[in-house]
């Protein structure tokens, strides 16, 4: 299985862009994107992360489907606005997956077959067996890292570049994959100066 994001659909771009101009505005109004605007939110976007000056960009929502493995999984949860919205769930479904084919490339394929025969092991016990809830236990504790799950997930331009900002060089492939998908999301790039912090 691979990392994957598909199914992004970006919402509020322009809302936000105007919103930018709301600290100086005495009277909203509903009058399209100015170029004015545009330049406002460049420049506020691309103001170092904490400032509060790029606060607009948490109006432009951002969801999509994330597989991605465990590992990833772990580091990506430490960002606050990075939100679950459902997932594919263990508990529900592990055996239902094809082991092999829902972990990376990397997995250990020891390490597989170890969650594959005790797979079979549970399926093959009686349920009133009093050591069946154990062996779930030791399917559900011992699944690699490189097992990959998917989500729907939900987040903002803010939280995007700070994730970019922090994790667009890092040692796992997956942080980089990820941040060059977030310069193909529309005017992410102009609108968050990352190009340039």
């Amino acid at each position: 299985m691979k990392f994957s994001i598909i199914n992004a659909e970006v919402y509020g771009i322009e809302k936000s862009i105007k919103a930018s101009g709301n600290p100086m505005r005495t009277v909203f109004d509903r009058d399209p994107v100015t170029e004015k605007d545009e330049k406002r939110a460049m420049k506020l976007g691309g103001a170092r992360n904490g400032e509060g000056h790029d606060n607009f960009l948490k109006g432009i929502i951002v969801q999509m489907d994330l597989t991605a493995p465990l590992y990833f999984w772990k580091q990506a949860q430490r960002y606050h606005w990075f939100d679950f919205v459902s997932s594919q769930s263990t508990m529900h479904c592990l055996l239902k997956f094809d082991v092999n084919s829902q972990c990376v490339d990397d997995t250990n394929r020891e390490v597989i077959q170890i969650i594959e025969r005790l797979v079979d092991e549970y399926k093959a016990m009686d349920e009133s067996d009093p050591n069946r809830v154990k062996k779930w236990r030791e399917i559900v504790a011992s699944l690699p890292c490189g097992f990959c799950l998917g989500a729907t997930m939900t987040t903002n331009y803010q939280q995007l570049k700070t994730m970019y900002l922090q994790r667009r060089y890092h040692k796992l492939e997956e942080w980089r994959i990820f941040c060059a998908w977030c310069e193909q999301l529309p005017k992410f790039i102009e609108l968050t100066g990352v190009d340039h912090l």
